[in-house]
């Protein structure tokens, strides 16, 4: 799609819209007096109101993820961003979205708050991506196409040029979700927002980066989605401590971090594919790992009670009969497979040892 035709896509009202502005943002000088917010004088260290834009955050950014800082959108967590999604681009009531299942439910509770239908589209058995039927799912009033790869809660990525295709031929939006590409062997499709103004692709601190309690999701698009996006923002909802935190955070590598849980998720792997509770563990390139088991309800309740917490799949789409197991420390795996070594199903007698 070129830039003409994604502007086609933005709601009338949104595209009509008068952004909020503030006088710092015609105010270009360095520290001056700032009498114009009715901020409080007395320096408390967050006294004044953070960065609406995020510059120096972006600018750090842009570094790490090798894009323009102009390509860069922060909400405040992926929620946000997947919220603006439709905010920007859906009429309530009139258009849909097309999303994978299973898939990430916020996909689902966004539409369902901004009043959207979703066009659900099955995975193969193998949690492979069809798609032939994402693209026939689509009609004159889908506004975007929802992609998580890799995908949770399957775990596996989908191939970069089939991702690409579909990108390629929709006409509408397309959204890849990108929160666990950091353990993932496949190149992230962030590169290639400048050329395909339809794409956006989702990231997140919040899983390789250790920052979940920070709230810092991430999108790259083009700029003129960015802006649009931008329009639409809150303007101070990324408070001056969460930027400042993370900008001191950034600094440190997390190559060694990640290294380890991609280590431990193969041993996690091999070590649970001899206990008889487990039937099959499905290839994951996420932090986490997807085991379908022989009681699933059973096998969950026996973990909360043993103090393990770990997530229950079984009632989700395609995903019957399965536990989703997040990857921690070496010495919380080892937890969980002791736990799982000592579950028996009912009326089947322990070992003795």
């Amino acid at each position: 799609m070129n830039l003409q035709e994604v502007a086609a896509l933005v709601r009338p009202n949104i595209a009509r819209l008068c952004p909020y502005s503030t006088a710092r943002d015609e105010y270009k000088g360095p520290l001056g007096v700032f009498l114009d917010a009715n901020e409080s004088p007395y320096p408390t260290g967050f006294n004044r109101y953070p960065d609406p834009h995020q510059k120096a955050l972006k600018a750090r950014l842009s570094e790490i993820k090798g894009v323009p800082a102009e390509n860069i959108f922060i909400g405040n967590g992926s929620d946000e961003a997947i919220d603006m999604v439709f905010r920007v681009f859906c009429e309530p009531g009139r258009d849909n979205v097309v999303a994978i299942e299973p898939s990430y439910g916020m996909y689902g509770v966004c539409a369902d708050i901004n009043d959207v239908a979703v066009r659900s589209v099955a995975l193969g058995a193998d949690f492979s991506l069809p798609a032939e039927a994402v693209l026939a799912a689509c009609d004159a009033h889908t506004k975007a196409i929802f992609l998580c790869s890799p995908n949770n809660p399957s775990g596996n990525a989908f191939p970069r040029e089939q991702l690409m295709d579909i990108v390629r031929r929709a006409r509408t939006m397309v959204v890849v979700d990108e929160a666990y590409i950091d353990f993932c062997q496949e190149r992230s499709l962030r590169f290639e927002v400048e050329t395909c103004p339809n794409l956006i692709v989702y990231q997140t601190l919040s899983k390789a980066w250790g920052m979940a309690g920070l709230r810092l999701g991430l999108a790259f698009a083009h700029p003129s989605v960015i802006a649009r996006m931008s329009q639409v923002k809150y303007p101070y909802n990324i408070s001056a401590l969460t930027q400042q935190t993370v900008l001191e955070a950034l600094s440190h590598p997390i190559d060694a971090q990640v290294a380890e849980i991609v280590s431990e998720r193969a041993r996690v792997a091999r070590e649970m594919a001899s206990l008889p509770c487990v039937k099959h563990i499905y290839p994951s390139q996420a932090n986490f790992l997807l085991v379908k088991v022989s009681d699933a309800d059973a096998l969950y309740g026996h973990l909360i009670a043993d103090g393990v917490i770990v997530r229950n799949r079984n009632k989700v789409k395609g995903c019957a009969g399965c536990l989703r197991i997040t990857i921690g420390l070496k010495a919380e795996n080892d937890r969980m497979l002791q736990s799982l070594r000592t579950f028996r199903e009912a009326g089947v007698l322990p070992d003795i040892v």
